[in-house]
């Protein structure tokens, strides 16, 4: 444990199952800083997530964190604060910012931090998006209903997820297969050659298409793979099975 962990105020992760809280606890384990879990369950009719979460942040979502009396909500705020924080000088889950030179200079940004920032963003607006909207087809697939209506209600997810869902996905996948074919130092991560915080909130929205069979192309589910089979990403798993008894991130 570091100075700085040891001395840092208490971090407290609100983890939900089945959401994106659980790239926290990754990234909390890369960290190597202490923290406690409290975890939250849906209810099982609704799905929803239960009221107790609206003590901690009004929203009543997860992630939040509490790092001393301070809460914080939204994953890429969270991932931002916590690297910024608590990553050592030895870290590498936020990139180098400036090329040797051209410090505090326009355009001396690396091309790693730069990509480092655009996914931060990324993430959370343009794909979560297309994630959110998928979950109307998906949806409807497997809603309870009768016989008779069922050939109805397939057709119209199998044309919304035809017109819309597959389109967007095959075009995200598409741009994601490039960015990683021209990944600083060769990859194999979306900013170079080590894994970063932007790395870890991807994992999220791809693994949940991955799950829904949305055509991945090569290199974005192998991405996707060393991702799930990184050893933080395990660590975290493990550690909410402990806590929680089980570890099921099947949204579908």
């Amino acid at each position: 444990m570091t100075e700085l962990a040891a001395n840092a105020p208490k971090i407290t992760l609100h983890w939900l199952e089945k959401s994106r809280s659980q790239r926290i606890v990754w990234l909390l384990e890369e960290l190597g800083v202490p923290y406690e879990i409290k975890t939250y369950k849906r209810d099982a009719k609704t799905m929803r997530a239960p009221p107790e979460l609206k003590t901690i942040h009004a929203l009543g979502k997860s992630p939040v964190i509490t790092v001393g009396k301070r809460t914080i909500a939204e994953s890429g705020l969270i991932v931002e604060y916590l690297c910024e924080h608590f990553a050592g000088p030895s870290s590498q889950l936020i990139p180098p910012k400036w090329q040797p030179g051209l410090e505090g200079q326009v355009g001396g940004e690396t091309e790693a931090f730069m990509r480092y920032c655009y996914y931060m963003h990324y993430c959370e607006g343009s794909l979560m998006t297309v994630i959110t909207l998928a979950f109307v087809p998906w949806s409807i697939k497997k809603a309870p209903t009768p016989f008779f209506l069922r050939p109805i209600t397939s057709r119209i997810a199998a044309q919304m997820n035809a017109s819309f869902v597959a389109p967007s996905f095959a075009t995200h996948l598409s741009f994601l297969e490039a960015q990683l074919a021209s990944a600083p130092e060769g990859g194999p991560y979306l900013c170079g050659a080590h894994l970063t915080g932007a790395d870890i909130l991807m994992s999220f929205p791809l693994i949940v298409a991955q799950s829904a069979q949305q055509g991945g192309l090569p290199a974005s589910w192998a991405y996707t793979e060393m991702l799930k089979g990184s050893a933080g990403s395990q660590r975290a798993e493990e550690k909410i099975i402990a806590i929680d008894g089980e570890y099921n991130p099947n949204l579908l």
